[in-house]
């Protein structure tokens, strides 16, 4: 791993453009060399921040881009909890990413079918890539999430944690405490880079070392 990076924002307004040139950054500079570029995408306060920012990057061509879930909720793609149908009203319809290059969960299959459903999608490795979740502690309960392992396969992680509310959660996973460590702790790209993103109220109860880039710096 290249070293954890903490990149720190004024508000959501500046992260957002830091944001979608990183993902594009990556994406143009694995495809530029003959190979791939697969996007792992989780739901939260991320679509929206993607769906508003990612279209805008100049000359943005996701045509040849792989787009895969990390988190998953198993529910109908029409239904508001969907991360899905949420990237797709407000991210999808708006950059020229093919239907078919959009791997997507089979909510119709039981939670653990459609784990192992998921996971032949995702990839011909014997190591499993995706998990059933039953027990989520936030509802809906039933879920597919990627494993550890396949996260920290990645080349490049991304956290993004925005508002007060996170910053008691954001201190314990970045600097420690009492109690078991929580999962995304344990994210550590094997031969990638991991970056966490995120703005000046998350950050508040942070100590440890931060980046703070000026408008317009590059990731």
């Amino acid at each position: 791993m290249s070293g954890r990076r903490v990149v720190v924002f004024p508000s959501v307004a500046e992260l957002g453009p830091s944001l979608a040139q990183l993902v594009s950054s990556r994406a143009e500079k694995a495809l530029s060399t003959g190979g791939s570029f697969s996007l792992g995408l989780s739901g939260g306060s991320l679509v929206s921040i993607l769906g508003k920012e990612l279209p805008a990057v100049p000359s943005l061509d996701c045509s040849k881009w792989l787009i895969g879930f990390c988190d998953e909720r198993l529910v109908p793609f029409s239904d508001p909890e969907s991360t899905y149908g949420l990237y797709k009203n407000q991210l999808f319809e708006k950059i020229n990413i093919p239907e078919d290059r959009i791997l997507a969960i089979d909510p119709s299959l039981p939670v653990k079918e459609c784990a192992d459903d998921y996971a032949g999608k995702l990839s011909k490795e014997t190591q499993r890539t995706v998990a059933p979740i039953s027990d989520s502690p936030k509802p809906p309960p039933q879920r597919v999430t990627m494993t550890l392992p396949t996260v920290n396969a990645a080349q490049c992680v991304v956290f993004v944690s925005t508002g007060g509310s996170k910053a008691p959660v954001l201190k314990q996973v970045l600097e420690g405490g009492e109690g078991p460590a929580l999962p995304a702790a344990l994210v550590a790209p094997r031969q990638g880079e991991l970056f966490w993103l995120v703005d000046e109220p998350a950050a508040a109860s942070l100590t440890s070392q931060m980046e703070r880039p000026g408008p317009g710096a590059k990731l």
